[in-house]
């Protein structure tokens, strides 16, 4: 993944936060160097140094990172398969994600839906 300084032009201009989640192992940053922001807790939040949008999120202790979908270079076949605080959501904003949280679901409750994306959910083309 790299940050050319394009995230403001792939900002979702929408009421929620797409991002997909890749195994640790299979990402890399190719160019750049990201700086952690926000609260600087246990899930380091990555921004571009230079234009200071949010691009990854490294979860510590888990096996993924999630990228924010529209860094991808091809971001057109990604759909929500899961979505988490709905409890938070905006009434009217609406996906068509498969699963839905009122919040962030616990640890074991990822394994099916890891198994269930592998059967079900979009993939790049």
């Amino acid at each position: 993944m790299a940050c050319h300084c394009t995230g403001c032009q792939k900002l979702s201009a929408s009421a929620y936060s797409l991002s997909i989640a890749v195994p640790a192992s299979g990402f890399a940053v190719a160019q750049g160097e990201p700086v952690i922001g926000g609260l600087h807790r246990e899930h380091q939040q990555l921004y571009c140094a230079h234009c200071k949008n949010w691009v990854f999120t490294r979860p510590q202790g888990l096996d993924f990172i999630n990228v924010r979908a529209t860094m991808l270079d091809d971001h057109r076949w990604f759909a929500p398969f899961v979505e988490v605080f709905t409890s938070e959501k905006i009434p009217w904003a609406t996906t068509p994600a498969v699963y839905s949280f009122a919040t962030q679901p616990d640890l074991e409750g990822y394994a099916p839906l890891v198994d269930a994306f592998a059967r079900q959910a979009a993939r790049p083309t």
